[in-house]
Formats: structure tokens, C-alpha cells, sequence
């Protein structure tokens, strides 16, 4: 398996935890694949650790990690967020979030002391997680008129891609996954039977 065709990231959610003057901070690394999963773990842990003070979070999707955001969520600008990316980015991973809680313990830790205490939190969370290596694929929508359907249906089943969200009518469609390095031949076969739009 060449570099092209693989990232990394992490199989299962795993946790660290850094104490300093008081102050806790509790850092949680999730395994995701969209910024929707994101915003529901984030809004789920704002409730579940409702009475901390910050929930500070960063993270990477896609196998290029070219969809991210770091957020300080109410600490110093780039003392929190910006911390947690660069534990992500040191340890090469994408489709994952990192979400620090702060619970403050009275005695203020100043910016050097933030940037501290979130990086050193995310490294303990990664370093407890199980690191995976994951295809790298794109997603295609395919819109083919109903007598193609049956030279879509095999070229899908002959590269034995996957199929969600299909509508079959006059006009038919359909969304797969294709690894990158079959992109070239995926679109060689299917020119001419339907219409591909990368989503």
C-alpha cells in the first residue's frame, strides 16, 4: 500500500489528562469523518461536563486534513486551539477531533501555562490511542439516466465499491467511495454511462 492511498488516524476515542495549579484539563480524541459529527460530539460534551469552564477543541478531516479549525473557545487567542492542531499535526493524523475541558482551579496559568497545559493534554490523549491506517477515498455522486443503470451497476460491482443513497427512477443516483488509487479507471469506465460530481 503506497503513501498515496493511506493516512492515518485513530480506531477508537481515547482520553489524557494534565493538572496544573488547581486547574484540570481533560482531553478527549475522537475518531470523526465530518465537521456534523464534530459539532454533535462538542455540543454532547459541552452538557455532559457542563459545569467546566472551556471546552477547547481542534481538529482534521479528509485524508488531505485540508478541512480543520481550532477553537479557543474563550481562553487566550492561541493559547488552547491552535496548541491542540499542533499535537494532531505532530503526530500525522486526520478524521479526528481533539476536545480539551477546562475545569479552572482559582490560580490563572498565564498563556505560556495554557499553551502548557492543552499540549501536553492532547499528547497524553494520543498517546493512548490506537493509531489506524485508513484508505484514502474520495466521494463521488453518479446521476445516470435509467437505461444506463445496468452498466453502472457493474462496473460498481466489477471494482466492488460500496453504494449509499440511492434514488432509481428516470433519473437514477447514486453516492460510492472510491480509493484514490483507482480514481483514473473509475472515471475511464463510467464516462460514458454517468455524470460524477466529488462531494
Amino acid at each position: 500500500m503506497d503513501n498515496f492511498d493511506s493516512y492515518r488516524s485513530i480506531e477508537a476515542p481515547s482520553e489524557g489528562l494534565f493538572k496544573d495549579n488547581g486547574s484540570r484539563f481533560l482531553a478527549l480524541a475522537f475518531p470523526v469523518t465530518s465537521e456534523d459529527e464534530v459539532r454533535e460530539i462538542v455540543s454532547g460534551l459541552r452538557k455532559q461536563y457542563y459545569d467546566a469552564r472551556h471546552h477547547c477543541y481542534a481538529y482534521r478531516i479528509g485524508y488531505k486534513g485540508d478541512v480543520w479549525r481550532a477553537s479557543d473557545d474563550g481562553e487566550p487567542s492561541g493559547s488552547a486551539g491552535r496548541p491542540i492542531l499542533g499535537q494532531i499535526d505532530s503526530a500525522g493524523l486526520s478524521d479526528i477531533l481533539v476536545v480539551v475541558v477546562r475545569w479552572f482551579g482559582g490560580i490563572k496559568l498565564g498563556i505560556p501555562g495554557l499553551i502548557r497545559a492543552y499540549k501536553t493534554s492532547t499528547a497524553d490523549a494520543l498517546a493512548n490511542a490506537t493509531v489506524i491506517e485508513k484508505q484514502a477515498e474520495k466521494r463521488f455522486r453518479l446521476r445516470f439516466g435509467y437505461l444506463s443503470m445496468n452498466g453502472v451497476m457493474k462496473v460498481l460491482k466489477d471494482m466492488g465499491l460500496p453504494q449509499e443513497g440511492q434514488e432509481f427512477g428516470e433519473n437514477c443516483s447514486l453516492v460510492t467511495r472510491v480509493r484514490l488509487s483507482k480514481e483514473e479507471s473509475f472515471k475511464e469506465k463510467l464516462e460514458k454511462l454517468a455524470e460524477l460530481e466529488e462531494i
